[in-house]
């Protein structure tokens, strides 16, 4: 099968994974409407081309968290891969490194904080909770320090599990296990069975040596974690607490409203991550693109914006930066084109959406993606 979309890799990835593996990165929360409308809402925002401009060159290249990229999109954190295929974030993150991309490792991912370090030599980012085990989030913190990791990132929209139905649904289980209900799933996908079988540690590298931590994990792992370990007394005044402590670039992901960006911009923090977890945390909330003039009308120019959420095409890209993001991040794209080829499905999709920017850019008469304001867009008021 030729894969020339993300729909096409979608595709190819459903049908080479068992069925809860592939409905885990397909679905969300509750209704599923937010994760819908994350991409749906781009459709509401129309360019505004310019032509007769030199167009012989196009600078994709930008700077976010202090670090130059060669084009404003970061690989959003997301947990264990392995689930997906057998070549783990190393693939994702050996093609961030490739393309010069940012990169974002989850706490829950099946690589190391310091095997990113090693694999990429651009922009790391290490995503982290506040755990009730506080220990354990201030050893996240001294190694990322050590392993010279870029920034940290703090996701605040899990304060307990989404309500994932189709996850409850198909019974998944982290590491799969086949119950009787979906074994037909598993041995329908023979690929998958097989790479399951010859590469069979599906460990969580960050967390691996706290069997006290994930003692009461259970065979879900994923779900009873979250609401077992995450805490959720944390305050801002605990937020404030863990920038002081890193005392570096910070990133906060899960912000949707202009009141939380400027409290984010009062503690410290350097950017948001506007995001509202792929619509798999609370359902019914607004889709990111749609909250990205308002913070950037409270907040000037004091935090940086990430758009995560709903970015298919590099149009999406476009019209992020031109409301006044700074860049885009997302998951499921890249999940997809692992699951579908592993690096080198993930190194295609990639290049070939960075090559969709820079063709529309192109095409939009702007020659600089810094340069990329409300000129661009047709907007009604």
């Amino acid at each position: 099968m030729k894969c020339v979309s993300y729909n096409d890799y979608r595709r190819l990835a459903k049908k080479r994974l068992p069925a809860p593996i592939f409905h885990y990165i397909d679905g969300a929360a509750d209704d599923e409407w937010s994760y819908r409308n994350n991409t749906s809402a781009f459709d509401k925002y129309t360019l505004s081309p310019s032509y007769l401009n030199n167009m012989s060159q196009v600078n994709m290249e930008t700077t976010v968290l202090g670090r130059k990229i060669t084009s404003p999109l970061i690989l959003s954190p997301t947990g264990m891969n392995r689930l997906f295929h057998h070549q783990k974030e190393f693939a994702v993150c050996k093609t961030a490194h490739k393309l010069g991309i940012g990169y974002a490792l989850s706490t829950l991912g099946n690589i190391s904080i310091e095997d990113m370090a090693e694999i990429n030599s651009g922009l790391n980012i290490f995503q982290i909770y506040i755990h009730k085990e506080r220990s354990l989030t201030h050893e996240f913190v001294k190694r990322c320090k050590t392993a010279g990791i870029d920034a940290l990132c703090l996701t605040v929209d899990t304060v307990v599990a989404g309500n994932r139905e189709k996850d409850i649904r198909t019974g998944l289980t982290m590491p799969p296990r086949f119950p009787l209900q979906t074994i037909a799933n598993f041995i329908s996908r023979p690929s998958w069975l097989f790479n399951y079988l010859k590469h069979p540690d599906f460990g969580l590298a960050n967390i691996s040596n706290k069997k006290e931590v994930l003692r009461n994990a259970g065979p879900m792992g994923l779900l009873n974690y979250i609401n077992g370990q995450f805490d959720r007394s944390v305050t801002w005044d605990d937020v404030a607490a863990l920038i002081k402590l890193w005392d570096g670039p910070f990133i906060i992901k899960g912000l949707q409203t202009a009141a939380d960006a400027l409290r984010a911009r009062d503690i410290g923090a350097n950017a948001i991550m506007i995001s509202n977890h792929g619509g798999r945390q609370l359902d019914s909330t607004p889709a990111p693109i749609d909250c990205v003039r308002p913070i950037r009308k409270a907040i000037g120019h004091d935090l940086e914006l990430i758009v995560d959420g709903g970015v298919r095409r590099g149009t999406h890209l476009i019209k992020a930066l031109a409301l006044g993001a700074d860049a885009v991040s997302f998951g499921r794209p890249y999940l997809f084109a692992l699951a579908a080829r592993g690096q080198k499905g993930v190194e295609a999709y990639l290049s070939a959406f960075v090559n969709e920017v820079e063709r529309n850019l192109t095409l939009l008469g702007c020659n600089d993606v810094n340069t990329l304001s409300s000129d661009y867009l047709f907007m009604e008021d």
